[in-house]
């Protein structure tokens, strides 16, 4: 599993011109599933982005949390985290998930981070979606679980 953590003052996604999810300061998720991913996987990003030290304390070093700074998620689903460009010009996504477990897994993922009391917003699972986010910093990093096999 890979997430795409991106800090943001804020954030919206719409599907179709309306409006499915909107945050304002936290983190912009992009939230990509692959074959071998388990709810084990799921906890373990869960956790670690709830818990990743990239908001700034008052000496203006990263150091708090988003459980810290009470932030908000926006998260995306994104099979194209799994894109293989290695070979040839077209991307292979042979590495992503099918949609059915893929979506299980997402959903779960996003009922993890809201158990921890963090509001969640979302698009819409396989749909063609318009985000727009101001990445704040900017930070950005890419988190992967521990069982991912390109890790």
């Amino acid at each position: 599993m890979r997430v795409l953590v991106q800090r943001c003052k804020e954030a919206q996604v719409t599907v179709h011109h309306e409006l499915t999810g909107r945050i304002e300061s936290g983190l912009m998720l992009l939230v990509g599933i692959t074959h071998e991913d388990t709810e084990k996987d799921a906890q373990f990003l869960a956790d670690k982005v709830a818990g990743l030290r990239i908001f700034e304390d008052e000496q203006e070093k990263m150091n708090l949390s988003l459980l810290d700074v009470g932030g908000a998620v926006l998260s995306v689903s994104q099979f194209t985290l799994y894109g293989d460009c290695r070979k040839g010009k077209r991307p292979s996504f042979a590495a992503a998930a099918r949609p059915d477990a893929a979506e299980t897994l997402y959903e779960l993922f996003n009922q993890l981070l809201r158990d921890k009391g963090i509001q969640v917003e979302t698009g819409r699972f396989g749909a063609m979606m318009d985000v727009t986010f101001t990445n704040w910093g900017p930070v950005t990093l890419m988190l992967e679980s521990p069982s991912n096999p390109s890790s």
